[in-house]
């Protein structure tokens, strides 16, 4: 197992953990940002007896947090961290592509309300206290289109349960995506979970940042639908 690649061994899981070959410069983001912006105690190698992570021990204060599950690029990640400075945003993104992305936002940026756990969000709801997080975004998620597959889809009890747990009473759930049937699995599941459906339509929330799967599904003619619940 790599230096990069805490996901325990216990759990499925399904997406994949590297892609293309990392430029000179993603590779100093790695190395250089990600141990200081990295979350202890998440893992099962930092923490086998899963003690609970306050995210006060994470961000060093009491403030509001936030959760981006599957951060992709992060560009939507920084944005939010930009605009609410005040806040600290946690990120969950296993393909470490995504994030030396993320990192060389971070830098661009400028921004330092943040945290990034390149694992499972699983891994973090594991050890997470009930009621730790004020928001939530599942920004375009793998819809893994076949039927078969569907059960490996975020919007499973799997994860909605353990997800339902940390938010705290009346905090926002936010999913982005242009798949239909994804669309029709989150209507589904979401509420089954605990949550109560807000909006649901094509009008983005006001502080939105189009991500660059956003952009693709628009050139490729799919229409972007937004859904929030509130637990």
């Amino acid at each position: 197992m790599s230096e990069f690649d805490p996901t325990p061994p216990r759990r499925n899981f399904y997406g994949r953990r590297h892609g293309k070959t990392l430029r000179q410069s993603q590779k100093g983001y790695l190395s250089e940002d990600l141990g200081s912006l990295r979350p202890r105690g998440i893992t099962h190698q930092d923490n086998p007896e899963r003690v609970p992570v306050t995210t006060a021990s994470i961000f060093g204060d009491d403030r509001p947090v936030w959760l981006e599950v599957g951060f992709g690029g992060g560009e939507h990640m920084v944005h939010m961290a930009a605009r609410y400075p005040e806040v600290g945003v946690i990120g969950c993104e296993p393909f470490i592509n995504g994030v030396a992305m993320l990192l060389g936002k971070i830098r661009a940026a400028g921004v330092e309300n943040v945290s990034v756990h390149p694992g499972d969000a699983r891994d973090l709801m594991d050890v997470l206290p009930e009621g730790s997080i004020a928001k939530a975004f599942l920004n375009y998620p793998d819809p893994w289109p076949k039927a078969r597959h569907h059960r490996r889809r975020f919007v499973t009890p799997e994860h909605l349960i353990p997800l339902y747990r940390v938010m705290q009473p009346g905090a926002e759930f936010r999913v982005a995506t242009d798949i239909p049937d994804y669309v029709r699995q989150t209507l589904e599941e979401v509420p089954k979970a605990g949550f109560t459906l807000v909006h649901e339509g094509l009008d983005a929330w006001d502080d939105w940042l189009s991500t660059r799967y956003e952009q693709k599904a628009l050139r490729e003619g799919r229409v972007p639908h937004y859904v929030t619940f509130r637990r």
